[in-house]
């Protein structure tokens, strides 16, 4: 099932309560959001039904998130949705589904972060009590970002160079180097860590220009840190990245911080992709996540 085949309404979600959560379904319903797995309708004030509406495994994404959110939350310092029931597979909507908590505040890709001292802060604080050892069992391939970055040498080929035909890339040697150094770089050879593993603009949250949570954790997995250390790139503005790596501990050595820059450029041109019209089959694609991607490149391309 997919976007195409089921229409997500109030009612819907209403019916869907009413025949699972009963206790929940007298709440008012509104659309929140449509992201790029699932969209988001608001349950009252405090609450959110999440439902996949596009790409099978969004499925396998929201589960794990039930299973694991309520976790990790408690150690973290930024608010992030908890997920507070499973909704099941049934006649009216053939894929599970869940309630969350309501994070406040604007996307990043449509508010941008511009406090940039108080966001490197925040970001170093987040990572640091996120990124810890993970439990055995945990998914340690993060759907190809829990290997090496050469592994997807051919992907980042491709993404490159159609970037660079559309021309959403001012300098694709620039960016193509960067990958190579990080690809080159030591792999991580320490415990798989909890990450985040989709840090971009859309999936945090701003008020006041300030960094205010984080949000969509489908891609939870456990592996090297780098993979959500590019975010000192991908998410703050100009001049703040130091500052955050500088305060995230244990102190990244050279070789993670080429791994990080490598996975920076990988997520802006996954989002430059994103963000262009008709991209994926997707009429219109996401136009605000382009602005951040081509920051994050260009501030990715300026570091030394």
């Amino acid at each position: 099932m997919t976007h195409t085949e089921i229409e997500i309404t109030a009612e819907l979600v209403r019916e869907l309560l009413r025949d699972q959560h009963p206790d929940l379904a007298g709440r008012p319903v509104r659309l929140g959001a449509r992201g790029w797995d699932n969209q988001l309708w608001r349950l009252g004030d405090d609450l959110a039904v999440r439902l996949p509406w596009a790409t099978e495994s969004a499925d396998e994404l929201l589960r794990k998130e039930h299973a694991w959110l309520p976790v990790l939350a408690p150690r973290l310092p930024l608010p992030v949705p908890v997920p507070q029931r499973l909704g099941e597979p049934s006649a009216r909507f053939a894929r599970p589904w869940i309630v969350t908590t309501w994070v406040p505040g604007e996307p990043a890709d449509r508010a941008p972060v511009t406090r940039g001292e108080q966001a490197a802060d925040a970001l170093a604080a987040f990572l640091t009590a996120l990124h810890r050892p993970a439990p055995e069992g945990v998914d340690t391939a993060g759907r190809g970002r829990g290997g090496p970055l050469a592994a997807g040498a051919e992907w980042f080929g491709r993404q490159l160079d159609s970037a660079a035909e559309l021309g959403l890339v001012p300098d694709p040697d620039a960016v193509r180097a960067i990958w190579a150094d990080a690809a080159a770089a030591p792999g991580w050879a320490g415990p798989p860590l909890w990450v985040h593993g989709d840090l971009h603009a859309a999936n945090v949250l701003t008020a006041d220009g300030a960094l205010c949570g984080v949000v969509d954790f489908g891609e939870l997995f456990a592996g090297d840190p780098a993979c959500d250390l590019a975010a000192a790139w991908t998410l703050l503005p100009d001049g703040a990245a130091d500052r955050c790596l500088a305060a995230y501990r244990p102190a990244p050595d050279a070789a993670t911080l080429r791994r990080a820059r490598g996975w920076a450029v990988i997520r802006a041109l996954a989002c430059l992709h994103v963000g262009h019209a008709g991209v994926h089959g997707r009429p219109g694609g996401k136009p605000t996540w382009g602005p951040p991607a081509q920051a994050a490149l260009r501030r990715v391309i300026a570091t030394p």
